[in-house]
């Protein structure tokens, strides 16, 4: 442990001279009022390369020095005391070292009011329509120019529709093999119905065929086929790889070809097997992950991690018109990398399904941001800003 006193004229110097001098691992000792300032005594962990099987191992190389096991032990509980304190002084640098990440985070947050009360503004609106901090930096950064408050919203706005990822689709004008994955209720059964819809009514209902590889709900596959006989197109299931090939070789005179799959909630080997169902379509397949506006930030990049290993092409974003905020939804989206093909604001088929736009998404954000206002507290700003600048000065 390295330990190095501090005097400064305030606090925050003092504390900007600890982070220079030894680091962001840093932790404060002790403080006190001096003539002319502060005295703060700060320490830096040296130990935490020092594991329990490092010092345990010591023990048989004793041992071997002289030959002979030792005759009591003592030693042993010497060692493992050691140990111990070793373990205790660990714990208690962390808890230092998280209550040091939070004084200096307050710290940065309250500097940047002082310094830049509009840019600390707009940081806070950003947050609260869902956005991440880092984001919500990143387009803070890029208006920064703006003076007027509102018209530096506006550009933030415009800008993250700038960071949206859309995918121009020409799925329901030149067809194709088409398979919607996701979880478990977020409504790909009826965006396959409207797309296949759409697609029969510019080019004919003989020009649309669907395939549901969910054989876990009856209800699913009874949902499709009845969506399958208003509309007057054919419907296969397929649970393998030998069941798809032998589908799509029947189905191969229609354009269009909607492929529903069974919605799984959590990782399960049927992730496995709905995959190498889907890879009967060789290379033609186009695989849309269907996420719900409604799921929280942490549930969409959940499932966008279980279903990376199908590779999706862009996503479908369903039940716009049930969600209460989209920012959290639109952040996982850009961190993703993600485009967006479509999304579904209704049940009307297939009337509530429209090419995905960014400005509208956007706009519609920021509507839902004004019709359910967010006040977050200052404490979390404060401490989701100082991680924000972490990750960039990292």
């Amino acid at each position: 442990m390295k330990i190095k006193r501090f005097v400064a004229q305030d606090m925050r110097q003092a504390l900007r001279m600890v982070r220079e001098a030894l680091g962001e691992d840093a932790v404060i000792l002790s403080n006190k009022s001096v003539e002319g300032g502060v005295e703060l005594t700060a320490a830096v962990d040296l130990v935490d390369n020092m594991s329990t099987d490092t010092v345990d191992q010591r023990i048989p190389g004793e041992h071997s020095k002289g030959g002979q096991p030792p005759k009591s032990n003592n030693r042993n509980m010497a060692v493992h005391d050691q140990v111990d304190a070793l373990e205790d002084m660990r714990r208690e640098m962390h808890n230092l070292r998280r209550w040091m990440q939070a004084e200096l985070s307050g710290l940065s947050w309250y500097d940047l009011g002082q310094r830049a009360p509009q840019s600390q503004e707009l940081l806070s609106r950003l947050m609260a329509l869902g956005l991440s901090a880092e984001l919500a930096r990143r387009l803070s950064d890029r208006v920064g120019d703006v003076e007027d408050m509102e018209q530096a919203w506006r550009k933030a706005l415009y800008v993250l529709a700038g960071e949206i990822g859309i995918l121009e689709s020409d799925l329901l004008d030149h067809g194709g093999v088409v398979a919607l994955v996701g979880p478990t209720g977020v409504g790909k059964t009826t965006t396959i119905a409207k797309m296949a819809a759409r697609f029969a009514l510019r080019h004919g209902h003989r020009s649309v065929a669907l395939i549901t590889t969910d054989s876990f709900r009856i209800g699913a596959r009874d949902q499709l086929q009845t969506y399958a006989r208003i509309l007057n197109v054919p419907v296969r299931t397929a649970t393998n790889r030998e069941e798809m090939d032998e589908a799509l070789n029947m189905l191969g005179d229609r354009r269009l070809v909607l492929v529903d799959t069974a919605g799984m909630a959590a990782a399960h080997e049927r992730v496995a097997d709905q995959r190498e169902t889907l890879a009967a379509a060789g290379r033609d397949l186009r695989t849309l992950l269907t996420l719900s506006a409604t799921t929280e930030p942490a549930a969409v990049q959940r499932a966008m991690r279980l279903f990376a290993d199908f590779r999706p092409d862009a996503c479908v974003l369903t039940k716009l018109d049930e969600a209460a905020s989209l920012g959290g939804l639109l952040s996982a989206l850009i961190q993703a990398g993600l485009s967006t093909a479509f999304v579904t604001d209704g049940q009307r088929v297939p009337e509530d399904l429209q090419s995905a736009k960014a400005h509208p998404l956007v706009a519609r954000a920021a509507e839902l941001l004004s019709e359910n206002p967010v006040d977050l507290d200052p404490g979390y700003l404060a401490l989701a800003f100082g991680g924000a600048n972490a990750h960039v000065n990292g």
